[in-house]
């Protein structure tokens, strides 16, 4: 079976995603071209101010990234075995100092992240919110064409997952049920529906809930222009981080600016 078909059939299985496979049927059959929207223009843009995840975390945080894998150097070799011994594969970690100094920085309480996967941005957010008895949210799709539910989150020990709230939905459905247990966020980390639509419209949903002061992060921007063009609209002053290739967008709201997107 092919694994549309299989995402497909799972879809049938669960009522409460239909939201979501209405979502994909109409952007498939009438907006194909709308997740790449403006992607050569943000590449540029980002390739031209991008710096490294230190610099970043140095420059709006004021701490030494290097101390972060020596202190949990345990924790992480034991998340590295449990994500070589899952049978799904759901994609690489991303910049976890960079996560974890966020919430340091902000004295985060409720942090709010979009894409779980196997949990590595969770792990990061969870090991600063312990030590403030905070909670993190999380959105997160199933892995449907995988069967692969029962891993997400893998590389997350049992004894933080009391500071974990995990909504396993899509994010027009989870950040609602979300929005009604908190009401503002310290950090915000978004890593879920890459379109440049289901990027804007989660983007402007969380900016009003984010406090001033908070730190707003998102993965891959350079894979369509939406956090550019949101930042332009906005006024918002970004870092921008590349990371393994890629590039991670970050600033802190109603901060003093630093880097201009243009």
């Amino acid at each position: 079976m092919s694994t549309v078909l299989k995402t497909f059939v799972a879809y049938l299985k669960r009522p409460p995603l239909y939201p979501e496979l209405g979502r994909k049927i109409i952007k498939n059959t009438f907006n194909r071209r709308s997740p790449s929207k403006g992607k050569a223009r943000a590449n540029f843009w980002a390739a031209s101010i991008a710096v490294s995840q230190e610099e970043v975390i140095s420059r709006l945080f004021s701490r030494d990234a290097d101390h972060f894998r020596s202190d949990y150097a345990d924790i992480l070799q034991k998340a590295s075995v449990k994500e070589k011994e899952c049978p799904v594969k759901m994609g690489e970690h991303g910049a976890l100092e960079l996560i974890y100094y966020a919430c340091e920085f902000t004295k985060a309480q409720n942090v709010l992240e979009t894409g779980v996967a196997y949990g590595w941005s969770s792990l990061a957010i969870l090991l600063s919110l312990q030590k403030r008895n905070g909670t993190l949210y999380s959105s997160d799709m199933p892995f449907l064409a995988q069967n692969g539910d029962q891993y997400a989150g893998c590389v997350v020990p049992e004894n933080l997952k009391k500071y974990w709230k995990l909504f396993r939905f899509a994010d027009r459905e989870s950040l609602p049920k979300i929005f009604k247990q908190a009401s503002s966020f310290d950090v915000f980390h978004y890593d879920s529906d890459k379109s440049y639509h289901g990027r804007m419209w989660a983007y402007h949903q969380i900016y009003k809930k984010l406090r001033p002061g908070g730190v707003f992060i998102s993965d891959d921007i350079g894979d369509n222009s939406a956090y550019q063009d949101f930042c332009n609209r906005m006024n918002i002053s970004t870092c921008v981080v590349e990371y393994n290739g890629k590039y991670i967008g970050i600033f802190v709201k109603e901060y003093i600016p630093l880097i201009r997107a243009k």
